[in-house]
């Protein structure tokens, strides 16, 4: 594995209790790291717009007694998208998926609307293309250009973590 979700969730310091989405939850690796994180107490939102792996992430929480895990059919590209509530949510979650998307700027206002003032973004992406493995090289999201789309919507840096050899990890706070 190019990057360990449950490493990368530790260095995000999600609490008991947090309310956290998962956006373009994918595999689900991510939401369920985040899942044993919150504890029961907490609730994890897998949102994606890929009913199958919806139902395979929902099916595996299950069988691994993650019962804090919600999946929600959503696009992540479009205003109201996560069907989420205005500032519903302590934390975000976006691995690997900003490569992927054309809607990147309507993303980050849906991760601005369900954040409360203070929720903090963590944003895992591909440092390069290796060979076939990851996105295209014309594909690649560097952390400057996450930090473009989101300081002007009123996110700073909070810190970057250890993502692995082919990632980065950067930690943002909405003020």
């Amino acid at each position: 594995m190019f990057t360990d979700p449950i490493k990368n969730v530790e260095q995000f310091g999600l609490q008991s209790g947090m309310r956290v989405a998962d956006l373009g939850a994918g595999s689900g690796f991510y939401a369920k790291a985040a899942a044993r994180a919150v504890g029961s107490a907490g609730r994890v939102y897998a949102v994606d717009i890929q009913k199958e792996l919806l139902t395979k992430i929902k099916t595996e929480a299950a069988g691994e007694k993650l019962f804090n895990i919600e999946v929600i059919w959503g696009d992540i590209e479009k205003p109201l998208g996560t069907s989420l509530r205005d500032g519903a949510l302590d934390a975000v979650i976006l691995s690997n998926i900003l490569f992927q998307l054309r809607g990147k700027s309507e993303m980050a206002d849906e991760v601005k609307r369900i954040l409360k003032p203070g929720g903090r973004v963590l944003v895992v992406d591909w440092t390069d293309s290796f060979g076939g493995l990851g996105p295209q090289p014309g594909d690649i999201v560097s952390r400057d250009s996450v930090k473009e789309l989101f300081e002007p919507r009123g996110f700073v840096v909070e810190k970057e973590i250890q993502a692995g050899a082919h990632h980065f990890g950067l930690i943002l706070k909405k003020a």
